[in-house]
């Protein structure tokens, strides 16, 4: 119908156009005209000349003289033509069409462009469909990248509404972000196509949902050409070292990560090789298509090779020259390594006397025919607050409640001489302390305590009147420096007065015991962590000869005690635990051993469920009397959960101990435990909460125990 009226209107035109044209009324005939008879030859030969002469009478037509066309009036009606004037027709109304949120894409594809049509695909999501070619040959990088890409995809990120529109504009970014992920690869010639729709294009099965499929064709991968490190070579006899660092090669494919990698290592070994004021700047690649290379262009400046001298204190009266000198790791005339100014640094505030620190190479002697110069190291010190007041609130159902307050002083004896005073307040302890400490005496991370104290003990096994002096000497794992041997030796002064409790829980007379003691202690580390280790284990062993003497009788002994852990993660969120320890006391009788240096167990550090230090033999009223041995076994899985971020987890556990009469374990009463923790990771370290239960408990014993504390129980 729309070609017929479009033929009508066109012919109507065209009579209109010609004044000359007149309107012929023709008579009704049986046969239908001819071709020929329509368009004579003369037509064919000169149509122009046919045109101008108008419309001839037939012999056919009427003898009705013709009239010109009227302007105004509608045209006569004609055969084969039905279709009504074009005023009369009445169109109907189209509604408006309602506009998208994003434009709709149409893709179109060239037929030129390769498509991996057979390839292998890998399907992310319901969204999101890639297509690499079959022969992992062609880009075996392809777990790497898909890794890579799923982490950054936009269409991945964004929420699925199952709206083409926001998709299409998505996959745009997308396929920008593979583009230059190809490029991070070295497929600097990739092709991306990609396809948008309801329709799985290479099953051409209906979706029932907009999907995105990108066909990746990486071509050639380009290698490395020219390789350009500036003046490396001034670094003399350490070229070939440094240069092998930089461990790209002519001919090697090219991989962006790589290059930014190689920056870092020759940087980094500049650094430990004795050029502190050496230079890098960033790389630049110059991708050449016709080879199918790209070269690369790293200006390198080493400036010049030194050795360590001194350290120089911007504050010789707060942290001198000689005792910042002594916290470095390093000799005077040794190689410069920056790692060793880093960790410089690091100790420097781990004394808690600074704010922060900036240490400048200041260059004493140029280096001159060969031999490296001289730099000292500026320290610029800005002081941190020195005093501070703490205190701190306990509890624990077996042990009640504890409030402990301190004052100290870090720099009162300078270089960080130390003085604290401290007082503890609880159910069962009070004492009054003080402390005095060297850091970093004679020597880094070597630590000089003498405390002084008097405390008074109640427990349900004893109670005493206890004055100590106590010196040790000692380099252990702090929270910031974790060691893997660690070691103290000191000396304990004690002068206490003891009793033990009567079968109808009445004191007994008190003693008096003089004890002089030499504890020693090592240990050896391979945990990954000081307050939460998740790999590794940890052996430590105590010695303490001591002497006795309980109202001039004199007695020798040897407190022993071997403690091993370890710890092994199973998974990506659970970390499985075990603990052991082992202690005895030779040399003299339960009797000749005052109560507070005799062996205990229980408690939240040794087997929970018990009350503390209430494990072991006991009296006629049911109090523990102490021993001469002790054995302790706990295991416990540390599960994460994955709620608060993950730093939330269960630990259920199991807890076993017995202590006897005679220095070697006899297990005729072995207490069991079992509860289950929870953990809050701090950041700083695991904030824990344990509810134990006692499984073959004693007439004493609660039938549950909680403990809160920082830190794994072991």
């Amino acid at each position: 119908m729309f070609v017929r009226t479009s033929t009508a209107l066109a012919a109507a035109l065209v009579l209109l156009a010609n004044p000359l044209v007149q309107t012929v009324q023709a008579q009704e005939q049986r046969d239908t005209p001819r071709l020929e008879d329509l368009i004579p030859d003369s037509a064919v030969e000169d149509p122009e000349d046919w045109a101008s002469q108008g419309v001839p009478v037939g012999d056919q037509a009427d003898a009705q003289a013709q009239e010109p066309l009227d302007a105004a009036a509608p045209l006569a009606e004609m055969p084969m033509v039905t279709i009504p004037w074009p005023e009369e027709i009445e169109l109907p109304q189209l509604a408006p069409l309602e506009q998208a949120d994003e434009p709709i894409e149409f893709v179109q594809f060239d037929d030129e462009i390769p498509r991996v049509v057979t390839g292998s695909e890998e399907r992310i999501s319901d969204e999101l469909v890639l297509v690499f070619p079959n022969e992992r040959s062609l880009f075996p990088q392809r777990e790497e990248f898909l890794e890579r890409f799923s982490a950054l995809s936009t269409i991945e990120q964004l929420e699925d509404d199952e709206n083409i529109a926001r998709l299409a504009a998505q996959a745009r970014e997308d396929e920008a972000l593979l583009q230059q992920l190809l490029d991070v690869y070295g497929y600097f010639d990739a092709q991306v196509i990609r396809t948008v729709g309801e329709i799985d294009p290479a099953t051409n099965v209906d979706l029932d949902r907009p999907a995105v499929r990108f066909d990746i064709v990486p071509g050639e991968r380009y290698t490395v050409g020219a390789i350009d490190l500036g003046n490396l070579r001034a670094a003399g006899d350490q070229y070939q070292a440094l240069r092998r660092t930089y461990d790209i090669e002519v001919g090697d494919f090219i991989s962006l990560d790589e290059i930014e990698a190689e920056q870092f290592d020759l940087d980094t070994a500049l650094g430990e090789s004795g050029f502190p004021f050496a230079t890098i700047d960033a790389p630049s690649l110059l991708v050449d298509h016709a080879r199918e290379e790209g070269d690369i262009t790293m200006p390198v400046e080493p400036n010049g090779r030194y050795r360590h001298g001194t350290v120089i204190s911007s504050d010789p009266e707060f942290l001198s020259s000689r005792h910042l000198s002594r916290i470095a790791r390093w000799d005077e005339g040794d190689i410069y390594r920056r790692s060793d100014e880093m960790d410089l640094r690091r100790a420097m505030l781990a004394t808690g006397l600074l704010g922060s620190v900036e240490l400048t190479p200041v260059v004493v002697e140029e280096p001159s025919n060969g031999e490296p110069g001289v730099v000292d190291i500026k320290a610029e010190l800005s002081k941190a607050p020195l005093r501070t007041i703490a205190g701190s609130v306990g509890f624990g159902t077996e042990e009640g409640i504890r409030l402990e307050g301190s004052w100290e002083h870090r720099n009162l004896f300078p270089p960080e001489g130390m003085l604290r005073v401290r007082g503890i307040a609880g159910t069962q302890e009070q004492l009054a302390g003080v402390t005095f400490r060297k850091n970093n005496f004679y020597g880094r991370d070597r630590i000089l305590t003498v405390d002084a104290f008097a405390s008074t003990i109640d427990y349900d096994a004893y109670d005493a009147r206890t004055a100590s002096l106590i010196g040790t000497y000692e380099r252990v794992s702090t929270l910031l420096f974790q060691k893997a041997f660690s070691w103290s030796v000191g000396l304990e002064l004690v002068a206490t007065q003891e009793s033990e409790r009567a079968a109808d829980g009445s004191e007994l007379d008190r003693e008096t015991y003089f004890i002089a003691a030499l504890p020693l202690y090592a240990q050896l580390d391979s945990s990954d962590d000081l307050l939460d280790p998740t790999e590794g284990w940890r052996l430590s062993g105590r010695l303490s000869p001591e002497i006795s003497d309980n109202e001039g009788v004199q007695s020798f002994y040897l407190r022993s005690q071997v403690d091993a852990s370890y710890y092994q993660s199973v998974g990506e969120d659970t970390v499985l635990a075990g603990r052991v320890r082992v202690a005895s006391i030779p040399g003299a009788p339960l009797e000749a051993i005052a109560p507070s240096r005799r062996l205990y167990a229980g408690g939240g550090g040794s087997v929970r469920g018990y009350g503390y230090r209430e494990i072991g033999p006991l009296n006629n009223s049911g109090d523990p009397l102490g021993g001469r041995s002790l054995v302790e076994v706990s295991a416990e899985a540390r599960i994460g959960t994955g709620y608060m971020d993950g730093a939330i987890s269960i630990v259920p556990f199991v807890d076993a101990g017995s202590v006897g009469l005679d220095p070697t374990p006899d297990f005729d009463t072995v207490k069991f435990g079992a509860g289950v923790g929870v953990r809050y990771d701090t950041g700083f370290g695991p904030l824990r909460l344990d509810v134990a239960f006692p499984l073959n408990p004693g007439p004493n014993d609660s039938w549950v125990a909680v403990y809160v504390a920082l830190g794994q129980a072991f």
